[in-house]
């Protein structure tokens, strides 16, 4: 595991913005406008796509992807200028949260400052061109990282960014040494003590995809010796799997619980429902109190918090990454998960999120059952009926359907931490209307047992 790994980043919500797509102009001044609203929604740290300048050799759409990086030391002038991202980061300090940009170092543009100053850092085909492993990927070109002077350029780069940002989220890190990135880490530390490391891990079948072509891919437990957070694609295709009926939810149930013992102790996994490159959540769950419970146990699960800027607002469109592609920061369909947001983020940094022991489960095939259980004190005596003391249970009906669900509470009358009503407990059974409902039983209401 990474050394100095801040489990309290449980508690946090990272808030992902695409710069081009925030509104009808993308701009540094434009988010610098909107801090107050996405700070109150409970964010800790905002996440920016690629803020640099965008090769145009082999350009995907009109503006190209923000992927295919021309210069990892420049600006998109699209978005404004260094000074525009310095003052920025200025005023998302100021206004108490940290500021995190996305480092791609796998590759490059074609026409990057790299490729045209050393090309010899680059991974070439047969014929001594530029090329890349992954065919898709037509608009860069792969580095090579057998080049110990790559390495010196791509940390220096990550210092320098280091002076104005707090951390970084490295883009398909599986596919660049685990080595480096701990290298990486050590040194960028120094100018930035706390530097987050966020990893986009990768689907499994994507690792053995490659790992069959005989390139090198990492594997969550691996880059968990260099990074603080990881993606959760490990076992997003059990949720997806379960939205689109093709799976049960309680296979999804039993793919979170092994994370809690595949994995050292101190892991932690990035809780998202959408991000750039996935669907957006509203299109796959247009039940708007379903859209709620599953937000609702995205927060609750044990990890950092996710958001892609619009899903408070239930977009359902996912914008491009090519071309200019305005995300609607109003509500969609008079969908408007904002306040629940609110009450959620808060919710989170209660520290009962910060060290337990998590479990879920679908006592209903559509009611997910989850509990955060404090861990107990070296030498303490268990109880003898096995019980753990719970400190967070959820309840989450994920169709929005009235249920009656048995739950892991004694009987007693207890408080919802969501709508802020009182709600019994009756013979190990729990009545819900389709909304999420969250117990802190450390908190017990009259008649509830302590």
């Amino acid at each position: 595991m990474a050394e100095n790994t801040d489990k309290t980043l449980r508690n946090k919500l990272i808030y992902q913005i695409f710069i081009r797509n925030y509104g009808e102009k993308g701009t540094f001044k434009k988010v610098e406008e909107d801090l107050s609203r996405i700070r109150d929604l409970g964010t800790d740290i905002i996440y920016f796509l690629p803020i640099h300048p965008i090769g145009e050799k082999n350009r995907k759409g009109t503006l190209g992807s923000p992927y295919a990086i021309r210069d990892y030391r420049g600006i998109n002038p699209e978005y404004g200028t260094m000074e525009d991202f310095i003052s920025l980061t200025e005023a998302i300090h100021e206004a108490g949260m940290k500021c995190m940009i996305d480092v791609v170092y796998n590759h490059t543009s074609p026409d990057s400052v790299l490729a045209a100053e050393h090309p010899g850092w680059f991974y070439h085909r047969e014929d001594g061109s530029f090329g890349n492993r992954v065919g898709d990927w037509t608009d860069i070109i792969d580095l090579d990282y057998t080049n110990p002077e790559l390495w010196d350029y791509q940390i220096e780069t990550l210092k320098f960014w280091a002076q104005y940002v707090d951390g970084f989220r490295c883009d398909v890190a599986p596919l660049v040494p685990v080595e480096f990135w701990e290298r990486a880490r050590r040194e960028t530390k120094k100018v930035r003590p706390g530097c987050i490391f966020l990893a986009e891990s990768v689907e499994p079948g994507f690792i053995l995809h490659l790992r069959g072509r005989g390139i090198r891919a990492h594997s969550d437990a691996e880059l968990y010796r260099a990074f603080d957070i990881l993606y959760d694609y490990d076992i997003q295709e059990f949720l997806t799997g379960y939205l689109k009926g093709k799976s049960s939810l309680q296979a999804y149930a039993d793919a979170v619980n092994r994370q809690e013992y595949i994995y050292p102790d101190e892991h932690i996994k990035l809780c998202f429902l959408e991000n750039h490159d996935q669907t957006r959540a509203a299109f796959l769950v247009p039940d708007k109190k379903a859209l709620r419970n599953l937000t609702a146990f995205s927060f609750f699960r044990k990890g950092t918090a996710f958001l892609y800027a619009g899903q408070e607002f239930g977009v359902s469109h996912l914008p491009t990454l090519f071309d200019a592609d305005p995300v609607s920061l109003i509500p969609e369909d008079g969908t408007d998960l904002t306040e629940l947001i609110k009450i959620l983020s808060k919710l989170k940094k209660n520290p009962a999120f910060t060290d337990s022991i998590f479990h879920a489960e679908a006592p209903l095939p559509d009611v997910l059952v989850a509990e955060h259980s404090e861990k107990e004190q070296p030498g303490t005596v268990c109880p003898q009926n096995g019980e753990t003391k719970k400190a967070a249970v959820g309840i989450f009906s994920l169709k929005g359907k009235s249920a009656t669900v048995p739950v892991p509470l004694p009987d007693g009358i207890f408080h919802d931490e969501i709508s802020g009503r009182e709600t019994e407990v009756f013979r190990g059974m729990i009545r819900t209307f389709g909304e999420p409902v969250l117990i802190l039983p450390g908190k017990a209401s009259k008649g509830a047992a302590k």
